[in-house]
């Protein structure tokens, strides 16, 4: 119960920040008038909502109106996300072309909804990792255990054998237990004879290595402190999530170099949603994971270029021959972006 109460109060810390982005999604939008002036700015009142800055006229002061607010702007965004999310999800590109022409009113602006989405992702994920962090009684060994633990092990249970054989008991058991432990070794040899470094999540470390110096350099702070390590792994990609927005731009701007009629601003646009809906997606995946339907999320791994080819095309009114081939690079645009935010993550994490 503790992962889901924290679930739910950073969906609700992300959804107050979502909302200082998003300014008009709080609003009371009652009706309420009493006051002549704006509280706010001070400009005499025309309708439900000041002119000048656009706050209600109506200042709620009741703690009952203040929790109103908050589920309000959890649940509903102003009837805004469920006129957001099925653009998002189906017709992308018309989502992504409506506000970048200004016709914004009717939709959640991007960096809020990503900044919404990537709380509730951190969310769904500490409420559901327990279900994840257990392995069952079937597990062949445990995690981290590199080759040189299992010889050891294999050495313990071939002595405890000879034990039970001297003595006259039952060995079928630990028969098959050495037997396990036997192909599992097996297989670990077999891979580093064809020089794959094997890198597993605790134990002693050996095989981790790569070839980019921060990279490595986090790696021995891994080994140090797993579970510190691993802390700030999940901490550092949650603050610095925002950092693909600026590093997926560039590579979109590719696709349409020195172009006229398309601007850094629309690349934004796009690449924001964009992240919008493979955060979903993440979302999505980890509820089935943890319901039991693992299944779903190898569906799902072949969502995002027919999304990105759909977001392309009428985003910027492109042929069909025109958004295959750059819906083809930007897959690998993507896939380039993702490795330089986990190498800056990675360099975080070292310091």
């Amino acid at each position: 119960m503790s992962e889901i109460g924290e679930g739910l109060a950073e969906i609700g810390q992300g959804t107050l920040a979502a909302q200082a982005i998003e300014p008009h999604a709080a609003g009371s939008g009652d009706g309420h008038t009493h006051e002549s002036a704006c509280l706010n700015c001070g400009t005499p009142l025309i309708g439900a909502h000041c002119h000048a800055c656009g706050q209600a006229a109506h200042a709620h002061r009741s703690l009952g109106a203040f929790f109103h607010d908050l589920l309000h702007g959890v649940f509903h965004f102003e009837g805004k996300i469920w006129r957001t999310l099925p653009l998002l999800a189906w017709r992308p590109g018309k989502l992504t072309r409506e506000y970048i022409d200004g016709r914004r009113a009717r939709y959640i602006s991007p960096i809020a909804l990503f900044l919404f989405f990537v709380f509730l992702m951190f969310a769904v994920f500490h409420a559901t990792e327990s279900h994840e962090e257990h392995g069952g009684e079937g597990n062949l060994i445990g995690v981290g255990q590199s080759a040189q633990s299992l010889e050891a092990e294999l050495s313990k249970l071939e002595a405890q054998r000879s034990t039970a054989v001297a003595k006259g008991e039952a060995t079928a058991a630990l028969d098959d237990l050495i037997e396990k432990r036997t192909e599992t070794l097996a297989a670990l040899q077999e891979l580093k004879a064809e020089n794959i470094a094997v890198s597993l999540p605790t134990g002693d470390g050996q095989g981790m290595h790569s070839d980019i110096p921060q990279i490595d350099k986090a790696l021995g702070k891994y080994k140090a402190n797993p579970e510190l390590a691993a802390y700030k792994l999940q901490t550092y990609a949650y603050k610095y999530s925002w950092v693909l927005v600026p590093i997926s731009v560039p590579f979109l701007w590719l696709l349409f170099p020195f172009s006229r009629r398309f601007h850094l601003y629309d690349h934004t646009v796009f690449v924001t949603y964009s992240l919008c809906f493979m955060t979903l997606l993440v979302i999505v995946t980890m509820l089935a994971g943890a319901g039991g339907v693992a299944w779903v999320g190898g569906v799902l791994f072949f969502v995002p270029p027919f999304h990105m080819y759909r977001q392309l095309r009428e985003t910027y009114a492109l042929s069909r021959f025109g958004a295959i081939w750059r819906t083809w690079l930007l897959v690998w645009f993507s896939a380039s972006a993702l490795l330089i935010f986990f190498i800056l993550i990675m360099a975080q994490t070292s310091g």
